[in-house]
Formats: C-alpha cells, sequence, structure tokens
C-alpha cells in the first residue's frame, strides 16, 4: 500500500495506487452505508457523493479540490454515524494521498 503523497508509482496493473486505494476506501464504505439498518435525513448525499467519488476514481486521475470537496459532503451527511466513522476515516486517508490543492496566486 503507497501511503506517500506525490509519488506517481504504478501498480502492475497500470493503475496509480492512490486511485486503487481510494476506490477500495469508497466501495467499502457504499457497502457499510447500504447495509446499514438507521435511515437518516442526508444518507441520499452520502450515498451520491459516494457514488461520484467512485465516478472520479474510475476515470483515472481525480483533482484533489473536488476530491475534498466530496469528502466534506460525505462526512457532513454521515459524520455523526460512528458504525461508519471508520470507513470515512479510510476514504479521508485516501484522499489525503492525493495531496494539497495548488494554491492560487
Amino acid at each position: 500500500m503507497l501511503r506517500s503523497v506525490g509519488r506517481e508509482r504504478l501498480t502492475g496493473s497500470g493503475e496509480d495506487p492512490r486511485v486503487a486505494e481510494l476506490r477500495t476506501a469508497v466501495s467499502r464504505l457504499r457497502r457499510e452505508l447500504a447495509v446499514h439498518p438507521a435511515e437518516f435525513p442526508d444518507r441520499g448525499i452520502a450515498e451520491d457523493e459516494l457514488a461520484a467519488l467512485d465516478a472520479m476514481a474510475a476515470g483515472g486521475r481525480p483533482e484533489s479540490p473536488r476530491l475534498r470537496r466530496s469528502l466534506l459532503l460525505v462526512a457532513g451527511a454521515i459524520g455523526s454515524v460512528s458504525a461508519l466513522s471508520p470507513g470515512l476515516r479510510d476514504v479521508r486517508s485516501a484522499v489525503d494521498l492525493f495531496g494539497e490543492p495548488p494554491r492560487q496566486s
């Protein structure tokens, strides 16, 4: 598992390991959310943004600002559901692999 920000090394399949880790974390959290029995008001938002994160990752090189925006929306939507916090933490760690967005001058 690659945890260094800024590395461009590819896995044997040609996929950026950061993208692979993001896809894995998002998939896991989507599954956990799908089987979570409690309904909560922002569940639909979380599901939509997790789908958006998955689509960005499937595209190959997601943009850090867009990843962070989706992460913020997911965190706001499911942040109070403690059973989902480990999965949310994994998604955040995967998003962090893409580093900070470039600063505008």
